[in-house]
């Protein structure tokens, strides 16, 4: 009997306890992507949303020319190309090319922009408007390949080697989602770029072996114009791509508001259900991005004129200084957390010496939530300190006294004052006779009188 009363005193009080502790933070769930490798990153602050096999090395496929869109941009920034310049396609620029794969039925001989060429790599996918580029750019596409390398590893790219231009399968060319999110990002830093990747339809004008032509984008995102059921007006660009040994791939963006995100997906397959086909690159990117924005917003988590603490000041009247944030913090912040959530770890000079000026770095503060490090902030002093002169004057002198050069320096002069004072004493003695000194005695003596 004594054992059950126990218990149930015991579940009573566990329950009371739990209604009374603070709520804890929700962990969000797992979205769990279908994919190989996906990487959800807010492009206004680079936070890293979802990740799934990041870094694994996987066949991108057409995101390839993601990266030769980038370097022909350089090109075109570098004043070495223009966009309106006019190519000549070569036979080699023909060379190596899959008779099934994707095209916009450019022949060797013919004369096209560079805009236009970009366009029809960027919109339809066309592997020989890469090596085009890539011999405008670089002369050769081997040489291109090569700046191709030389640029993925400038952008810290670890888990990236190409060996064409437009990824056409070759066991030696792969990346990683978080590679090609990197090559993205630097794509973006130019206009042009989502200009080209954020469009659906396209006319390419009549050329010296063409008539007019018309193509829309391999994204089915951006259009239901080749699939229906894929279509996200939240999307913008950015590229397809799709081989057996890839499966399906897509570089994306997505804008909500305020809210940027860029996604990479490597490795989806294609499923049929309930008999209709789901080509899961389109389904799970919009999956993904829904995650971020249902999950996610921004938040301020550090305010510039909040105070943080009082730092201890010596050599002056004022004995603390009082500590703010360098500046205001706003992150990407999980909807079921809150600032008040975050771990602060603050790192300070303490104390620190007088004179102190407003906006002197005395510290840190970061702010973390498990393995999460959200910000991490210099502290400035709030106003200055004035030194106080005496205080520094005996600070000065017990600094200059604690100095071993100077310890030895006043210890061999008082060896050397004992060393005097010794000789005087024993010395002196030998100078006086009976309690006279002998030499005053002699300055006395005048002689005999006669």
């Amino acid at each position: 009997m004594k054992t059950r009363r126990f218990f149930s005193v015991f579940l009573f009080a566990a329950l009371v306890l739990s209604l009374w502790a603070p709520p804890s933070a929700a962990a969000l769930d797992d979205p769990d992507i279908l994919a190989k490798a996906a990487l959800l990153v807010d492009a206004n602050t680079g936070a890293v949303v979802y990740a799934k096999n990041e870094h694994q090395e996987l066949y991108p496929a057409s995101l390839t020319k993601i990266m030769t869109a980038l370097l022909t941009l350089e090109a075109v920034d570098a004043g070495t190309l223009s966009l309106d310049q006019e190519i000549t396609a070569s036979s080699s620029a023909m060379e190596g090319l899959s008779a099934d794969g994707s095209t916009a039925g450019i022949k060797a001989g013919e004369i096209m922009t560079v805009r236009n060429l970009m366009y029809c790599m960027l919109v339809v996918s066309a592997n020989e408007a890469c090596n085009i580029l890539a011999e405008a750019v670089c002369g050769t596409v081997e040489d291109f390949v090569d700046a191709m390398n030389a640029k993925a590893r400038e952008l810290g790219c670890v888990n990236t080697h190409f060996a064409n231009t437009n990824g056409l399968h070759d066991p030696q060319h792969y990346t990683s989602a978080y590679d090609m999110y990197l090559i993205t990002q630097a794509a973006m830093e130019y206009p042009d770029f989502m200009t080209f990747c954020d469009t659906a339809h396209v006319v390419i004008p009549a050329t010296n072996m063409s008539e007019e032509r018309n193509y829309w984008t391999t994204n089915h995102l951006l259009s239901n114009w080749r699939v229906i059921g894929y279509r996200n007006t939240e999307a913008h660009g950015i590229k397809t791509g799709s081989t057996d040994e890839a499966g399906y791939c897509l570089v994306s963006s997505a804008i909500r508001g305020s809210m940027h995100f860029i996604s990479v997906i490597l490795g989806a397959e294609r499923v049929e259900e309930n008999g209709v086909g789901n080509i899961r690159s389109f389904s799970e990117t919009t999956r993904m991005f829904n995650y971020g924005f249902d999950n996610f917003s921004y938040q301020t988590i550090l305010e510039a004129k909040d105070p943080v603490q009082e730092v201890a000041v010596t050599l002056s009247k004022m004995d603390h200084v009082t500590v703010h944030p360098a500046e205001d913090v706003e992150v990407l912040f999980p909807k079921d957390l809150t600032p008040e959530d975050l771990e602060r770890t603050i790192v300070l000079q303490e104390p620190v010496e007088a004179p102190v000026q407003a906006g002197q770095v005395l510290g840190s503060i970061q702010l973390s939530y498990g393995d999460t490090i959200y910000a991490t902030v210099d502290l400035l002093a709030l106003t200055d300190v004035e030194a106080d002169g005496l205080m520094v004057f005996w600070k000065n002198v017990q600094d200059f006294f604690s100095h071993t050069a100077v310890r030895i320096v006043l210890a061999l002069l008082v060896v050397l004052i004992l060393v005097l004072v010794g000789w005087r004493i024993i010395f002196g003695r030998r100078r006086y006779r009976y309690g006279h000194s002998v030499s005053s005695h002699r300055r006395n003596y005048r002689g005999r009188r006669r």
